[in-house]
């Protein structure tokens, strides 16, 4: 079985739902703790016909010192789903399929989550729905995993019965590759290389919401999902 295991992102990008649908089970990493600073986690980019804009969910203080599914959405800045639904619209408005896209956005607002990582989720699954992507989706919290880095992971990998796992390109940074070999899983990287898809607002950009896709190309949207190159193999 192929297992892919990372962190949750709002509204991601289309390399996010390729990985996704690249593998036959897929985990959120949300026991671990919340990173320091600026992290996709609470936010992703919209284009504008200005340039690209942020799209941010306000967290309570103090969120670097919880795990990720502890993170609370600061009930103190009023009204951010409004500065959103203004901004997409802004940016998606004339894309032929904007109203398909903002109902998939409006769908994990309105469950009025208090917790960032539920919100994600609840927007993962709604995207992935959208896109027919039937990948199993598993909260890491879910399982009794102990250890450190790769060591956590194997734990993970081990109690799903993976035998193939998949990871984002910028963990060649700290795997152990040894810890693969014993556990006699196979490792592989994920390539991001895709087609440009018809985008408003001039030179195509394509690091934004998956919002953007699927507002400008809809029931197409399958069609810019998959990388043009196969995933870098580390571990036979």
């Amino acid at each position: 079985m192929r297992v892919g295991i990372i962190q949750s992102c709002y509204i991601p990008w289309r390399g996010y739902f390729d990985f996704i649908d690249n593998v036959d089970l897929f985990m959120i990493f949300d026991d671990i703790q919340y990173p320091q600073g600026r992290s996709w986690r609470n936010r992703n980019q919209v284009k504008t016909r200005h340039g690209l804009k942020w799209l941010t969910v306000p967290v309570s203080h103090g969120a670097a010192r919880l795990t990720i599914d502890q993170v609370e959405i600061s009930q103190g800045v009023k009204a951010w789903q409004d500065s959103h639904r203004g901004l997409l619209r802004d940016a998606l408005a004339q894309a032929p399929h904007f109203a398909e896209a903002m109902a998939l956005w409006e769908h994990g607002v309105e469950g009025q989550e208090a917790r960032l990582s539920r919100l994600n989720v609840r927007l993962i699954r709604a995207i992935c729905a959208y896109l027919d992507i039937s990948t199993p989706i598993v909260l890491s919290s879910d399982y009794a995993a102990t250890g450190e880095k790769t060591a956590r992971l194997i734990a993970l990998l081990n109690q799903v019965g993976a035998k193939t796992y998949v990871s984002g390109p910028a963990a060649k940074d700290y795997l152990d590759l040894a810890l693969f070999r014993e556990n006699g899983i196979r490792l592989e990287y994920k390539s991001y290389r895709y087609e440009s898809y018809p985008q408003l607002w001039g030179e195509f950009v394509g690091n934004v919401t998956v919002l953007d896709l699927i507002a400008n190309v809809g029931p197409n949207s399958r069609r810019y999902l998959k990388s043009l190159e196969p995933n870098e193999v580390a571990v036979p």
